[in-house]
């Protein structure tokens, strides 16, 4: 197999899975350890990707999507992940949730629970959590944060969103990154966003952050909470057999894989 060859089929790899291991790649490949990593280091100096410990994943200096693209794509690891962090919630817990597409699935299965109170900047979230059914049959009350608007996702921000976050205590923030790294901890791509997450975590008795298996060993432009200040990190099945999850065991983080089909 050409050079070319294989990293052609590398980067299809990569596209598909969000990471590549070594000893994958040889037995498929039908190449040596050597080659394959000399191929990886390559593309790694040619700003392809990123090498882990036992294989590589995507390069991580890329922008964030716009939130109508993130709201298609990955629904079923989304609604997975969702799945199981809403068997994690009690009747009678407060809880932070901040704007993304994931906690915006997650609120859609909140809203089937009964005595919760939610705490969001985002108007999706607080849309769905507000429905008529939710509010009055389930006894679900939703509090938007006020600040400055965004479109984009569409959340509230600025100084006054995060004092007014600061005046609660909240049992447990569901929080979405834009990437999770096990050195760097849970990023954002924009500084607003990280600062309204920052917030929440330190206004939480647990944080549990939600990341399908394309955020794993990402790191963005703004970090906000390190692995060891997490309870739990919720990933979707595909992500166990992400190279980056070494890492993360390494790190000692407790992680929990949904289950393959959600409910």
């Amino acid at each position: 197999m050409w050079q070319e060859e294989r990293r052609q089929r590398l980067r299809a790899l990569l596209a598909t899975f969000g990471g590549v291991s070594v000893d994958r790649v040889t037995e498929e490949f039908g190449v040596s350890r050597e080659t394959i990593r000399r191929d990886l280091l390559e593309m790694e100096q040619d700003g392809e990707l990123k090498r882990v410990r036992g294989g590589a994943i995507p390069h991580t200096e890329q922008r964030e999507p716009p939130y109508a693209e993130r709201q298609t794509v990955r629904l079923r690891e989304k609604r997975q992940i969702a799945a199981t962090a809403a068997s994690l919630v009690e009747s009678g817990q407060t809880l932070l949730l901040d704007a993304g597409s994931t906690t915006a699935i997650l609120s859609e299965r909140l809203s089937q629970l009964s005595g919760l109170t939610i705490i969001t900047n985002s108007v999706d979230v607080a849309s769905l959590i507000g429905a008529p059914d939710s509010v009055n049959e389930r006894r679900n009350t939703v509090v938007l944060i006020g600040g400055r608007f965004a479109a984009q996702p569409p959340a509230t921000f600025g100084a006054s969103a995060i004092n007014e976050i600061m005046r609660y205590n909240a049992d447990v923030a569901f929080l979405s990154p834009f990437g999770l790294d096990a050195h760097k901890g849970a990023t954002s791509y924009d500084p607003d966003e990280a600062e309204i997450a920052r917030a929440m975590v330190v206004c939480s008795k647990k944080t549990i952050l939600l990341a399908d298996y394309s955020k794993l060993g990402v790191v963005s432009r703004v970090s906000y909470c390190t692995i060891d200040a997490l309870e739990t990190i919720i990933l979707d099945h595909s992500a166990r057999t992400h190279a980056e999850i070494a890492n993360f065991k390494k790190a000692k983080a407790n992680i929990v894989f949904a289950q393959k089909r959600a409910k």
